[in-house]
C-alpha cells in the first residue's frame, strides 16, 4: 500500500527558500510604521495529561517569516528606517537535549535560518525591555507567550498593534514554492484517500479507515493537518464528527474528511463512498447532486470573480436539485431565500469553502456563506470547494423522509485560482461514481 503511494507521488519539494522568507520579512517590515518593533512568538506547548505533552506544532506566522519549527522561538523585527530580524532560541543544553532532543542553539539558529542575529531566549526579557523603551509602536499577538505578554504590557501604556493585519494579506496569495508544497500535500492526501477506498469492506471500523489514511501520511514523513473525520451511516451527517469508533455497515455511506501537511502547508479533502462499493438509488441521487454542485463551484473559481461566486453557484444547483427530488416543495427563488439563507440551508448548513495554506482554515477571509467583506478571486489563491447535503435520521428540527434518512455526502477538493481558470490540486483523488465503485474494496 505505502509503496504504491510512494511510486505515484513524485519528488518531494525542498521547501521555501531562505531568499523568499527574507523577502517576506522585508515586505512585513515595510508594512509596519517607522520606529516600530514586531514580536512574533511561537505556539505554547500543550499539556495532554500530567507531564505528557501534545506534539508541538509551530506558529504559522513564525514559520512563514523564518521557517523556525522548534519550540519556544521568538522572532523580533525592528524597523528604525532599516529592518532586521533577530531570533531568540533556547541555547544548547546537553542534559535537556538528552531527554527531549537536540536543539540548534544560538549558533545553529544563525546559520540554519534566514535571520540577521540570533540570541539566547534567556536574554529576551532584558533585550526586549531595552528595545521597547521609547519605541513608537509595538506589534504583538497576546496570549501565546506569557513572558512576552508581561514584557509588552509593562512597556506599553496602550494596546499593541496586531501584526496579523499585514501578514494575513501577504499569506493570501501563494508563491510558486508554496504551491509546489501544497500540490505535494494534495497528492499525498489524494493517494491516501484512494487506499482507504481500496481497503474498505463492510464490518470494518471507522478507526480502520483512519489508521489507513493517517498511516499513509506518517509513512511519507507527514502528519494530519486536522483531526480526521471518518463518519459512516448517520455519523456522516454530523459535520465535525470525530469519534471514529463505529463499525461500518453494509449499505451505508462513509464520509472521510482528511488532509495532511507538508512543511506546514495543508491539504483538505473529503470523499464519500458506499461501504459495500455500490451506491443505492437514493445515495446515488444525493451524490450526483452534490457532485454537480461541486463542479459548478469549481468552475466559478475564475480570476476576477467575487469571493461569493462559488457559494452562490453551488447553492443554486443544490436548491434546484432538492426541488427536483421532491425534498423541497417550493420555487427556486423561495428555496434559495433572499440572501441564500432559504430552506435549502436545512440540508446544506455550511459554506462552500475557505482559504487553504499554512492553516487548514487559512487566513485572509471567512468561509463562503458567512457575512463578510467581498473579496475578488486572484491568481495564487488556494481554496476549498466542498458542498454537501446531510439528512440525519437523528434530527428533530426538520422532517427527514425515510428514503433519505442517514445519508450524508460531502465532496471537497483544493483549487488554485489562475489566470487560465481553476486548477484542481487534488485531481488524483477520484470522485466520479464509476471510479469510486471500481475502487472500493478492490484491494
Amino acid at each position: 500500500m505505502y509503496e504504491r503511494v510512494a511510486s505515484a507521488l513524485g519528488v518531494r519539494p525542498e521547501g521555501i527558500e531562505h531568499s523568499e522568507m527574507r523577502g517576506r520579512q522585508q515586505d512585513f517590515c515595510a508594512g509596519m510604521t517607522t520606529d516600530s518593533v514586531a514580536i512574533i512568538t511561537n505556539n505554547p506547548v500543550g499539556i495532554r495529561s500530567a507531564d505528557v505533552h501534545h506534539r508541538h506544532r509551530f506558529n504559522s506566522y513564525l514559520h512563514y517569516l523564518t521557517g523556525w519549527h522548534g519550540k519556544e522561538g521568538v522572532a523580533v523585527f525592528h524597523n528604525d528606517g532599516e529592518w532586521k530580524c533577530r531570533l531568540y532560541v533556547r541555547p544548547r543544553d546537553i542534559k535537556m537535549e538528552t531527554w527531549n532532543g537536540r536543539r540548534p542553539g544560538v549558533e545553529g539558529a544563525l546559520t540554519g535560518w534566514p535571520v540577521d542575529e540570533s540570541e539566547s531566549r534567556d536574554n529576551l526579557k532584558e533585550r526586549l525591555e531595552d528595545l521597547l523603551d521609547g519605541v513608537e509602536n509595538v506589534y504583538h499577538v497576546h496570549g501565546l507567550d506569557a513572558e512576552v505578554d508581561e514584557i509588552v504590557e509593562s512597556a506599553l501604556h496602550g494596546e499593541p498593534l496586531d501584526p496579523r493585519g499585514i501578514l494575513d494579506e501577504m499569506r493570501v496569495i501563494k508563491s510558486k514554492g508554496e504551491i509546489a508544497l501544497m500540490q505535494f500535500s494534495a497528492d499525498l492526501a489524494s493517494l491516501a484517500h484512494v487506499e482507504t477506498m481500496r481497503e474498505c469492506v463492510p464490518g470494518m471500523g471507522e478507526w480502520h479507515m483512519q489508521s489507513i489514511i493517517e498511516g499513509c501520511f506518517l509513512f511519507h514523513q507527514s502528519q494530519w493537518a486536522y483531526p480526521s473525520i471518518v463518519g459512516s451511516g448517520d455519523n456522516a451527517t454530523i459535520l465535525h464528527y470525530g469519534d471514529n469508533n463505529d463499525v461500518m455497515n453494509d449499505g451505508e455511506l462513509v464520509l472521510i474528511d482528511a488532509g495532511c501537511e507538508i512543511d506546514g502547508y495543508a491539504s483538505d479533502i473529503t470523499r464519500t463512498f458506499p461501504v459495500n462499493g455500490k451506491f443505492s438509488d437514493a445515495q446515488r441521487a444525493i451524490y450526483e447532486l452534490v457532485l454537480k454542485a461541486q463542479l459548478a463551484g469549481i468552475e466559478a473559481c475564475q480570476a476576477g470573480s467575487p469571493w461569493s461566486s462559488m457559494h452562490h453557484a453551488t447553492s443554486r444547483v443544490l436548491a434546484a436539485g432538492l426541488i427536483e427530488l421532491g425534498i423541497l416543495d417550493c420555487s427556486l427563488e423561495e428555496a434559495l431565500g433572499e440572501d441564500f439563507d432559504g430552506p435549502f440551508r436545512e440540508y446544506f448548513m455550511h459554506g462552500t469553502g475557505h482559504f487553504l495554506g499554512l492553516d487548514v482554515h487559512d487566513v485572509g477571509g471567512g468561509r463562503q456563506g458567512d457575512e463578510e467583506a467581498e473579496r475578488v478571486l486572484t491568481p495564487g489563491m488556494v481554496l476549498t470547494i466542498e458542498p454537501g447535503l446531510y439528512f440525519g435520521a437523528w434530527r428533530d428540527d426538520v422532517v427527514i423522509d425515510a428514503k433519505w434518512a442517514g445519508i450524508g455526502v460531502r465532496i471537497e477538493d483544493n483549487v488554485l485560482v489562475t489566470e487560465d481558470g481553476p486548477v484542481v490540486l487534488t485531481a488524483k483523488c477520484p470522485k466520479e461514481i464509476t471510479e469510486i465503485e471500481a475502487l472500493v474494496g478492490s484491494n
